[in-house]
């Protein structure tokens, strides 16, 4: 069995060797040609899993270690017996800690006046929400699908704090493409913070561009994730208050969740003993300091053109 797998994977060598053969790769080396033969692709956001990557091969499998799947065209996946699967939650506290490191760092304390609009109430809303009760926070949340409903007009104009946790969709019942889009601007308080950890394209960056360049608002932003990563829009970045480059979710024991959830069901689907990543192997890591996320922010203002480097080499917290 021939496995290719992104090589930024953490902690994935030598563990799948003794059942298979494994192709580690940079992600853009994971190409139609050298899957031809493979498998089972372990990829990460940037390798793009569709007819042109995947027609012509072999591959029955594709695990990715992020939380997020929109670059896999799971129609495509689907009519062809191709089996997926994404790590839902692998790397929630990361991107509540993130959540959290934003709101200390642009709004002073105390927090228990103010209010959080939290859009998205999955794994990582969920945690939001539990971080926001414990600050003394007042709560709107918004997911249809869990019968969350506040209606997103209220969420803008009453929010002290917004913050998006969905998924990246175009089509169904509840898109999310620019939810945050002109409109919803036009309804958010003066200073509101909007932070956006969930994925680039959630927010329209045009409009949220056109009302930080104007004089109607004070609005402050925190966006971790962007429209066309890894080609930023330089002029958002001037204008927010913290950009950082898709780092959000980038801790020890999240990528530890994702790439033991990927080792799970590539053992089941090809019904392998069950494999994980053994404890010896894990480093130990430092405790965060306080202010780090400004620390990310001042690397990506210094080197936006280096964004996809600085993702690649920044060191999980």
């Amino acid at each position: 069995m021939l496995v290719v797998a992104d090589k930024y994977i953490p902690f994935l060598k030598g563990i799948l060797e003794p059942f298979a053969r494994v192709l580690y790769l940079e992600p853009e080396q994971i190409t139609s040609d050298t899957i031809r033969d493979a498998d089972a692709l372990l990829i990460r956001t940037r390798t793009r899993c569709n007819s042109a990557l995947l027609q012509g091969s072999r591959v029955s499998f594709i695990a990715t270690a992020t939380i997020g799947f929109d670059h896999i065209d799971t129609t495509y996946c689907d009519a062809h017996n191709i089996s997926w699967t994404n790590s839902p939650g692998c790397n929630a506290q990361g991107v509540c800690d993130y959540v959290e490191a934003a709101i200390n760092a642009l709004i002073p304390q105390p927090h228990n006046n103010l209010t959080v609009g939290i859009i998205g109430v999955g794994h990582v809303g969920t945690l939001v929400a539990q971080m926001a009760r414990k600050k003394g926070m007042r709560l709107l949340l918004s997911d249809p699908p869990k019968n969350l409903n506040t209606p997103l007009s209220v969420i803008a104009q009453e929010s002290d704090i917004i913050t998006f946790h969905t998924p990246l969709t175009t089509s169904g019942a509840y898109p999310t493409f620019h939810l945050c889009n002109q409109s919803f601007l036009s309804l958010c308080k003066p200073s509101a913070l909007i932070i956006n950890s969930a994925r680039g394209g959630i927010v329209d960056e045009n409009a949220l561009l056109n009302v930080l360049s104007g004089n109607s608002k004070h609005l402050q932003v925190a966006i971790d994730t962007w429209e066309n990563e890894p080609n930023i829009n330089k002029q958002l970045l001037q204008n927010v208050n913290i950009g950082t480059y898709h780092i959000a979710g980038y801790t020890l024991q999240g990528k530890i969740n994702a790439t033991n959830q990927c080792l799970d069901a590539l053992c089941r689907h090809f019904s392998l003993p069950s494999l994980q990543i053994p404890k010896k192997a894990l480093p130990l890591q430092p405790d965060i300091e306080n202010g780090w996320i400004l620390q990310v922010d001042q690397q990506l203002r210094l080197a936006p053109d280096n964004f996809e480097t600085l993702r690649e080499t920044y060191k999980l917290r």
